[in-house]
């Protein structure tokens, strides 16, 4: 009988071939045309989770979109674990800076290319690939397992958090291992233990009734653009300090030891400040570049718009003009504060003659952070260490990975981040791909950590 190990090497060219018809699903969550393909992959999914021989199956509708749930509880008083991932895409636009179409996966050089390859149709089927291993050679589980994948993550995961609610029990378990993350690099493994939170808002101005004639019209009434710049370097000081008032009341500085943590890990201002194209970094004073990607908040404005923008001259004075804003946040920031002062702001600055309405998004999520010695993550650590050689850093990430949150906020259990994608894969953009070896190395890291979570501690 082959071992787990044996069974994910002389199935890989299968495995492969599932990856590249998953691939091929375009199941774009913000677009809502696409809510047949949604759906059409949930199915998929919940299809591939049956194969794999997990015994109890279901697509739940989470506000109407498509849920899989999936449980494996053979394993009596062992830890139960839930394994979260989305099997939803980004939008694929500028669809013409792909190499190839977005939904028709091809593989050169030993990766795959398509939306959704690395993040994180690739990520997710890793522990569906894992557990069939196990179930297919040893008859089982060495821990239970219940899987949650959901459609809607990139979009915010809106109804996620009505979702767990509704399914505390079924969802209960000792903690969580999330397939959607990344690693460090293809030789050094990482740990995530902290995610930024987020609340996003979009800003109306209205100035006169109608657009204007602005020879007629210009120097007498308040041109809603102006108005608008004028709000957004309200917002922020020349060296990158937020100026929005009680912005910075809940936050947490990290500490001396936090500081010192990520100190340790290797760092190139100038080589990163060429990777992005700039001439020089920004931000916020007495900081370092990466404390200031994980550990401060931030308030930017996503897009501004208003008037004329088409080719050639039109003499128009515009009557509206808008912003998007979204902030990252970090511990103990609360998305429903930071909207309120965000709103206090512009009421106090918005200059006369225009009239402001702040919307907020209803996607937003809550600062996480989990600790660096929690059982589960002590578990990846070892198996990491195995698989690379080497221990993994513990970081933390600017990004935004709402689920961990909720599942905290709701189950009171953390999430351990065990996904093998890496930052130059190119998710949310043109010609996205996931790496055959990483595909592969996550499979036999998976199989280990079902065994390693099951040892006593």
């Amino acid at each position: 009988m082959p071992s787990p190990a044996d069974y994910l090497l002389e199935n890989d060219g299968r495995f492969i071939e599932e990856l590249l018809e998953f691939l091929k699903i375009p199941s774009i969550s913000a677009l809502p045309d696409h809510a047949g393909d949604v759906a059409n992959a949930a199915e998929w999914v919940a299809g591939r989770l049956r194969q794999a021989g997990v015994p109890d199956v279901t697509v739940l509708s989470a506000g109407g979109v498509p849920t899989v749930y999936g449980e494996w509880l053979g394993a009596g008083d062992a830890p139960t674990i839930l394994v979260y991932g989305h099997f939803d895409t980004q939008p694929v636009d500028p669809v013409d800076l792909w190499t190839d179409p977005p939904f028709s996966p091809v593989i050169r050089d030993e990766r795959i290319y398509a939306r959704g390859a690395s993040d994180d149709k690739g990520n997710l089927l890793i522990p569906i690939l894992a557990a069939e291993a196990w179930l297919k050679t040893a008859g089982s589980l060495p821990i239970n397992v219940k899987f949650l994948f959901e459609g809607e993550e990139e979009i915010g995961s809106p109804h996620v958090a009505d979702f767990v609610e509704a399914h505390r029990d079924r969802l209960a378990c000792d903690f969580v291992v999330s397939a959607d993350g990344g690693q460090w690099s293809e030789d050094q493994p990482n740990l995530l233990v902290g995610f930024k939170g987020l609340c996003a808002v979009q800003l109306d101005l209205v100035g006169p009734a109608r657009d204007l004639h602005s020879g007629m019209y210009g120097g007498t009434v308040q041109n809603p653009i102006h108005a608008l710049a004028r709000l957004i370097t309200s917002m922020r000081d020349d060296e990158g300090r937020i100026r929005v008032a009680g912005f910075y009341d809940s936050v947490v500085t990290p500490s001396e030891s936090d500081r010192e943590q990520i100190g340790e890990i290797p760092g190139d201002d100038t080589r990163y400040a060429a990777e992005l194209g700039v001439e020089q970094l920004f931000g916020e004073p007495g900081f370092s570049t990466r404390e200031r990607a994980w550990t401060r908040p931030t308030l930017e404005f996503n897009g501004i718009w208003g008037g004329f923008t088409g080719e050639g001259v039109k003499t128009v004075l515009p009557s509206q003009a808008h912003a998007k804003i979204t902030c990252r946040l970090v511990p103990d920031q609360e998305p429903p504060e930071i909207v309120a002062c965000i709103q206090e702001h512009v009421r106090q600055f918005t200059p006369p003659g225009a009239s402001l309405t702040v919307t907020a998004s209803h996607s937003g999520a809550r600062p996480y952070q989990v600790p660096a010695d929690h059982p589960g993550n002590l578990a990846a650590r070892d198996v990491l260490t195995e698989i690379y050689g080497r221990p993994p850093y513990l970081t933390r990430t600017g990004g935004t990975l709402p689920i961990c949150s909720v599942l905290h906020e709701k189950l009171g259990v953390f999430t351990v981040v065990f996904s093998f994608a890496l930052d130059d894969e190119r998710a949310h953009a043109p010609d996205e791909f996931f790496r055959l070896a990483s595909f592969r190395r996550g499979q036999q890291a998976w199989s280990r950590l079902w065994e390693r979570i099951a040892e006593p501690s």
